[in-house]
């Protein structure tokens, strides 16, 4: 993502503004923990390393916080998250 809002906000109504903000700040966060995890993988020195899969954990916990908002905010998002991990429940109960 790199520093740049993915939507372009003037577009999006004012009843949508922060979920479009929370969604992109969710986006933002994940790239941070794919970046630092390659990064992590790339290095050999263990400090490095370790600082960096703890940085990415702290995003992850970033994510939680967003995510836990964003669920606040849009009803629809939270039941399809539900129906979603039922699903996948299912598909690898088989």
């Amino acid at each position: 993502m790199l520093s740049k809002i993915p939507v372009d906000i003037k577009n999006v109504s004012d009843g949508d503004i922060d979920k479009e903000i929370l969604r992109a700040a969710i986006v933002a966060e994940l790239d941070a923990v794919n970046l630092y995890e390659q990064m992590a993988n790339l290095t050999k020195n263990e400090n490095i390393k370790a600082v960096l899969m703890d940085v990415a954990k702290e995003e992850k916990t970033h994510i939680g916080e967003f995510q836990a908002l964003l669920l606040q905010f849009d009803p629809q998002h939270k039941e399809e998250l539900e129906t979603g991990a039922k699903d996948a429940e299912e598909i690898s109960s088989k």
